[in-house]
């Protein structure tokens, strides 16, 4: 674990309670800035496009499959609304949550639903944690089947790279940002995309450097889709790895045939054949769904052994359905906020052997409700995984303060 050094006291206590403060873990959640219009959406999608309009329009699959997962207590907001954003960081806050890692989207100097971040960094409200996460991905109709049809290319350059860090750098002085030793934590979810990765890192904290700010605690995103492995990451100048969840390769045994067809074509199709029949209307209405029992993932989560050679940041979620956005889905069912708490529990302890303050755990995610991914309330469940996250939450911190 020596890639994280001890972190600094916390400013205006003493050394006991800062101490005790820093060994408690902080639980991010993933924050999707997509709920309001712009005007790219209207254009690709219709007017007045966001992904309500998918969450609404979700119908079960087969019997007994939860959907549509409709918002509880929060409504179907809007985030140009700044008291949309205001209440959102309230329940957080209230539930436990440190903080929300925004989903950032650059192209080439062009943002895409910057409009909730950069309203909040103008106001200074809410007064809550916050992150990034570059999701630097290309945008393609992948929901309406057409994978390959491509509505916005993710591409990269040693000018925009510059441009961007300038832009960076301007959000990390804000005193709200998330830091892991004093340094600005910035995650990457497709790192294996960026050409001359290395370089471009080392680029950027040298950036930091000279403007007199701290070099950014880079975080490398693994997921299903990583062609990189952790070693390779750390290797490119990387901090840390956060493990993002679902991912395809932990999946344990999938609960029907056509699943098993899934599993076994994601790994002997090329991937473009493989995106083709995922998306395919066709066998979308034959029910190609990938359906996997929430227990069953949970175990094999636990189970995995963790990495003793470097810092890795686990990722647990409450439940999981992407079939709101997806023609050929893939259902975690039967999730349960005893299960849930298990896996959180789990994740806590894994992190638990870091230095103080530099223990991360990630929960995907506060709003993805088109992936049936959220921790916000909604109509069938409430407040129920909310309150079992802070009372997981606050057992940890009273076993810290015991010891």
């Amino acid at each position: 674990m020596s890639h994280i050094p001890a972190s600094p006291q916390i400013e205006g206590s003493s050394g006991a309670d800062a101490a005790a403060m820093n060994a408690i873990a902080r639980a991010v959640c993933f924050y999707l800035p997509q709920f309001h219009p712009i005007p790219e959406n209207d254009l690709w999608w219709g007017d007045g496009f966001t992904e309500w309009a998918n969450v609404a329009s979700a119908t079960p699959r087969f019997k007994g499959h939860y959907q549509p997962h409709l918002p509880g207590a929060l409504g179907f907001y809007d985030l140009r609304l700044e008291e949309a954003r205001i209440a959102q960081a309230a329940l957080a806050e209230r539930f436990g949550i440190h903080g929300f890692c925004y989903y950032h989207y650059w192209f080439s100097g062009r943002r895409l639903l910057g409009r909730p971040l950069d309203e909040m960094l103008a106001s200074g409200k809410p007064d809550f944690p916050f992150c990034l996460c570059w999701a630097n991905e290309t945008w393609s109709r992948t929901w309406s089947g057409r994978e390959h049809d491509v509505l916005i290319r993710q591409e990269y350059s040693s000018e925009d790279h510059d441009q961007h860090i300038a832009w960076l750098a301007r959000v990390f002085d804000d005193r709200r940002y998330i830091r892991v030793n004093g340094r600005p934590l910035f995650l990457i979810y497709r790192p294996e995309s960026i050409p001359e990765l290395a370089k471009v890192l080392d680029e950027w904290k040298n950036y930091c450097r000279r403007e007199g700010s701290a070099e950014p605690f880079f975080c490398a995103v693994s997921t299903g889709f990583s062609t990189l492995d952790d070693e390779a990451m750390l290797a490119s100048g990387f901090d840390a790895i956060v493990n993002f969840e679902p991912n395809r390769q932990h999946f344990p045994a999938v609960r029907n045939a056509t699943g098993h067809a899934v599993s076994l074509a994601r790994r002997v199709l090329p991937r473009r054949w493989y995106d083709a029949l995922r998306n395919s209307k066709w066998l979308a209405q034959g029910h190609l769904n990938t359906v996997v029992n929430y227990a069953a993932y949970v175990d094999a989560s636990i189970e995995r052994i963790p990495s003793r050679t470097h810092p890795t940041f686990p990722c647990v979620f409450p439940s999981w359905d992407n079939s709101a956005r997806k023609v050929a889905a893939t259902i975690i069912q039967n999730h349960s906020p005893a299960q849930y708490v298990r896996w959180l529990e789990d994740a806590l302890g894994r992190v638990s052997a870091y230095p103080p303050g530099s223990r991360l755990v990630f929960i995907n995610a506060w709003n993805e409700w088109a992936e049936g991914c959220h921790l916000e309330p909604d109509s069938k469940h409430g407040t129920v995984f909310l309150e079992a996250t802070k009372e997981c939450l606050d057992r940890h911190t009273r076993s810290i303060l015991k010891d």
